[in-house]
Formats: C-alpha cells, structure tokens, sequence
C-alpha cells in the first residue's frame, strides 16, 4: 500500500513523498529507524483513470444492509446457531448480489477454519477497519455475538448522524435544483416571445434586459451543449475536489463557514469519540484505535491531528495532551480534551468518549432543525431576488415603450 508521508529530519529539514509500507505504524517506525520525525503519514489518493473505471459503483453494500447483518447475526448466534449456519440463512435472506457473493466466501473461510475477521478483511470497501477490529476483539475474548451487536449499534449511529446531516441539506439541494430547472425553461420557452416583442416595439434596452435575451439565445440555440458543459463543469469541481490540496482548502473552508462550520466541528466530534470509546471498550490497544478512528474521519486536519496523537501516544504522552494543544482545540471543543483527561486519570476513558459522542450527536441534532429553519429565508430572499430582477429587466423595457408613445 503506498502512502504520503511528511517528516522532519535530524537537520530540521521538512520533507514531502511517497512510500510503500504494509501499514501506517509500519512507515512510521520504519522512518523513525533512519531518524526522521514523522509529521505526516497518509494513504495515497492518487488514482489513474485505470482504477478510477475499476470501482465498484452498482455492487456496494448500504450501512442498512450492514446493520441488518449484525444484528440478525448476533441474535442467531444468541440463540445458539453455528457461525457457518447463520451466515448461510443470511446468505439465502440477503437480496443484493453483491452481499451474497461476500456471505459466500465468509462461509468459505469459516469452513476452512478461518475466523470471521480473517474473511471479512478481504472486503475493505465493504468492512470499515473498526468493524474488522471490534469483530477480531470479540472472538478473541470470546464475545462475537456481544461485539457483534455492538458493530450494530455504532452502525445505526453513523447511519442516524448521516442521515440528520443528509435530511438538513435535502430541503435546500430540491429548493436549487427546482429553482434552475425552470429558470432553464424560461429562458427556452418564455424569454424568446418576450424578445420577440421588444423587437417588434423597438427602442434601447436596459444592460440587464440584454444580458437575459443574451443567456436565453444562448441556451435555446445550444440547449445539449449547455447542459453538457454543466455537467462537466461539476464533474471537474467532484474531480478536484479529491485531489490532496484542493481537498485541504475545501476543508479549511467548511469548517470556517458560519453555522456549517460547528455543524462540521460537532459530527467529527462525535465520531471521533464513538470510534475510539467502541474500539477501546472491545480491547482494543490505542495505537490501532487511533489509527482506524483516523480512517473514518474524512477531513484531513482531523486526520492530521490524530497522526500527531498516535506519534505522542507511542512516545508515552497522554492522549489527552494532543487535544488540548492549539491545535486541537481549534478543531474539538474545549470539552474534549478535559474529559479525556478526566478519563485518564479515572482509568475510563472509553465511558467520557462514549458520554461525548452522546453530546454532541445530540447537539448536530438539534443544529441540523435548526439549520432548516436558517437556510428558509434565505433561499426566500435569494429566489425574491432572482425572479425581482427578472421581473425587472423584462418589465421595465415595456414601460419605457409605453412612456414614448
């Protein structure tokens, strides 16, 4: 697997680059080893257009799907089915292909004597890391059915914080789209019979009345052109937006927007002490725990931050120190790093990070209702002002025509 890497050298050099490596502890003592300091260490995203087209778009697996896994397999196991027997009646249950295809090998692998977690590593787009860890811990300890039903729980956790975060933009996504659909169709339809008359009455036309008959002649004359360049152009902005450095301004600006921007702060809140509080309440150890907590975590100055925390985790420094340092608490609130310190000190630190994820899941809920209630008028003010100046631009020449004759 090939990653980024940034270090510092003995001489205080900063250096930039790629290397291939089993895993990120691996790169990170492996670096150590030729004496640099690790600052940096991520999966590359570089992709060619080869392994672009080689995504699995049709055969994915939904977080639904995968909740009703866990759950009917750790309640069958309960009962006191076999591990081969259960995965088989989910297997003919299952109706998406792709799944049964993966139930098919996970019984498979069972049979061989394989444990559940050795199978499913063989599916990272499907099984996260944390549902590989916490699956590999309860069979260990002996408790896959109870760590089973705990991947369910903290699936149905991500599923409710995505689906609030989802429900909130939906409203203003149809409002938009509504919105530039029949803006399109006026300017095909409606525009060229208003043109048509202004030439008719003839005189000068105002700057903006011009700059609709311009756009509405546009559009009609070349109507699958524009579209095409539309879809393009936003083909182009979901390209760049995966790219490492177009990524790290995006991000930047998220978590700066005003309301967005906590909205933001809160849900990787959330998620970074659900992921950790599971991982490290399963046994876990919190080297691995912070490094798939890391996975999860799409932002990349989150990512960062946690890289900064495995690095003083294995130098023997509390975790707690990173995220109460500036940075740290530029991205958590202050609440974070105190109860993680509390949590320390307790020797339950798994309890505080379950306590937070429970707070502040609870506080992007409410955020999301009202986030609602925000973008209402203001999708009212920017639709008054669009169909205004509409209205303006091809009313205001029909008076000034009046006014002559």
């Amino acid at each position: 697997m090939k990653f980024k890497y940034k270090i510092q050298t003995k001489d205080k050099k900063i250096i930039e680059g790629y290397k291939d490596s089993a895993d990120r502890l691996s790169l990170a003592r492996e670096l150590r080893e030729e004496g640099s300091t690790p600052l940096l260490i991520e999966e590359s995203e570089k992709k060619d257009m080869k392994s672009f087209f080689k995504m699995d778009l049709f055969g994915s697996v939904s977080l639904s799907e995968k909740m009703v896994f866990t759950n009917n397999l750790s309640g069958m196991l309960l009962a006191g089915l076999s591990l081969t027997r259960a995965l088989a009646i989910l297997e003919k249950q299952s109706k998406n292909a792709t799944f049964n295809k993966i139930m098919t090998t996970l019984v498979e692998e069972v049979t061989k004597g394989n444990t559940l977690s050795d199978g499913m590593k063989k599916y990272p787009k499907v099984f996260s890391g944390i549902f590989i860890s916490m699956i590999h811990a309860g069979e260990e300890s002996g408790g896959l059915p109870q760590a089973l039903n705990e991947v369910g729980l903290n699936l149905k956790k991500s599923y409710d914080l995505n689906k609030k975060i989802k429900g909130a933009m939906m409203y203003p996504s149809i409002i938009l789209i509504a919105i530039f659909i029949i803006g399109v169709l006026m300017m095909i339809y409606v525009v060229p019979t208003l043109t048509k008359t202004f030439k008719d009455m003839g005189g000068d036309l105002p700057s903006s009345t011009k700059f609709i008959i311009w756009l509405s002649d546009t559009i009609s004359d070349h109507t699958l052109l524009f579209l095409g360049s539309i879809g393009i152009i936003v083909t182009i902005i979901l390209l760049f937006a995966k790219l490492d450095i177009t990524k790290k301004y995006f991000d930047f600006f998220v978590l700066k927007l005003p309301v967005i921007g906590t909205i933001a702060k809160e849900v990787n809140t959330a998620r970074t002490a659900r992921t950790l509080s599971s991982l490290l309440s399963s046994g876990v150890d919190m080297s691995k725990a912070l490094s798939i907590t890391e996975e999860v975590l799409q932002n990349v100055y989150y990512k960062s931050l946690i890289e900064r925390a495995i690095t003083g985790i294995e130098k023997g420094s509390p975790l707690s120190t990173v995220f109460k340092d500036k940075d740290g608490v530029m991205l958590y609130p202050i609440m974070m790093g105190e109860m993680m310190e509390v949590g320390e000190e307790t020797g339950n630190l798994s309890k505080m990070l379950l306590d937070i994820a429970n707070f502040y899941e609870a506080e992007v809920d409410n955020k999301t209702k009202d986030l609602s209630v925000i973008i209402e008028p203001i999708l009212m003010v920017f639709i008054g002002g669009a169909v205004g100046f509409f209205a303006v631009s091809m009313i205001s020449p029909m008076y000034s025509v009046m006014n002559n004759i």
